[in-house]
């Protein structure tokens, strides 16, 4: 099949990051061309992106390729699954050409079964289609208590700081893409080389306007070799949450003036009431407060936040807005409470942690639920 060929077909390409995955490789090859002679529409080209395998993957896969012409194979440096989708989007767009982009591990765990449906989502206007295993139909039967726990915890976390609430199943590896979302990526900001890159590279699409859809999959255990997926992977996903929701540091740079400006309102309030109108020192702070979350979301709704699209309602707005400050002062007693008891840490320096670490999730919710883009 020469991709150069006519254009009457949308060229699909298959994109398998492997490593050591000799056991399953040409298994999954030959089931997606199986697939491909379902279609009359779409031609499938299969890039292997092979991180210097010490098994017999590069093998198999060169013998394969020699009696196809619909295969390829680039090879580099193991660096993590991040930086082989990388290079693989870049060869696929061109030098191969894609019209559409298939995300699908090669372990045998995405059922190959189910690319008809992913087209036929693309086909009904969709950008982008999740194999989802969180919405209705789909499942991880395979997986241990803690793996699923795990695996909730984090979604729910990329989703709350990535701003993409709606979408269930952010880390999943089956995917179809547009290439045109592709071709204009940022893949310098999407620095992470690991498994983080789903949730990164999700959470750009939906930033960009992609219509996002999920289809259920069942995810099942590997057919054979060993997970890939290291302790290093899970630190590199942990620390790549924060960043999710710092895409505009412009926002974030305002929203902390802000709230520099309302602990100045918060003590002079203080002061005003408790020195010229002899109020009590335990009701003055209630007012103060109050006057501080007010004159903290006027100044983020109408200066920081003011260019965003955003249809609700200004008091909606302000509803979420006093839940989040509320939540936030929760963690910032507990953040507090762990360093100070728990680890004898000095409490200034303690209580300057909690205010950090709650002032970072207070601007990630209410960047990403209070004054989310509606676009």
């Amino acid at each position: 099949m020469d991709i150069n060929s006519t254009k009457d077909t949308s060229r699909v390409c298959f994109v398998l990051p492997t490593y050591n995955e000799g056991g399953n490789i040409e298994n999954i090859i030959e089931q997606i061309l199986f697939e491909e002679e379902k279609q009359n529409s779409y031609t499938f080209s299969i890039l292997v992106v092979d991180d210097n395998s010490i098994d017999q993957t590069q093998e198999i896969v060169k013998r394969i390729l020699d009696s196809r012409d619909n295969i390829y194979l680039i090879t580099g440096q193991k660096k993590g699954l991040g930086d082989a989708y990388k290079r693989g989007f870049i060869y696929a767009i061109e030098n191969l050409e894609a019209d559409l982009i298939f995300q699908m591990d090669s372990d045998g765990q995405h059922d190959t079964l189910l690319i008809p449906e992913f087209i036929k989502h693309i086909e009904a206007g969709k950008d982008v289609v999740i194999g989802s295993r969180f919405v209705a139909g789909g499942s991880t039967p395979d997986f241990s208590f803690s793996r699923l726990f795990i695996s909730r915890v984090g979604n729910a976390l990329v989703r709350l700081a990535g701003g993409v609430v709606s979408i269930k199943d952010c880390t999943s590896g089956y995917r179809l893409i547009k290439s045109a979302y592709l071709k204009d990526l940022d893949f310098s900001y999407l620095s992470t080389r690991g498994y983080s890159f789903q949730s990164s590279l999700i959470c750009d699409l939906a930033w960009r306007g992609a219509d996002i859809y999920e289809t259920p999959i069942i995810f099942s255990s590997r057919k054979a070799g060993d997970s890939k997926l290291s302790f290093g992977d899970q630190i590199e996903f942990l620390l790549n949450i924060p960043r999710l929701g710092f895409r505009n540091a412009k926002d974030f740079i305002k929203y902390s003036l802000v709230g520099l400006s309302g602990v100045g309102v918060n003590l002079g309030i203080y002061a005003l009431l408790t020195r010229y109108y002899d109020l009590s020192e335990a009701i003055a702070p209630i007012f103060s407060i109050e006057a501080a979350i007010i004159s903290n979301f006027l100044l983020n709704n109408f200066w920081t936040f003011g260019k965003r699209l955003n249809q609700s309602r200004i008091r909606v707005k302000f509803f979420k807005f006093h839940l989040v400050s509320g939540l936030a002062a929760i963690i910032n007693y507990l953040v507090f409470f762990i360093l100070f008891f728990t680890f004898g840490i000095y409490d200034i320096l303690a209580n300057l942690i909690g205010i950090a670490f709650a002032a970072v999730v207070n601007y990630l919710i209410n960047s990403n639920w209070t004054w989310k883009n509606n676009k």
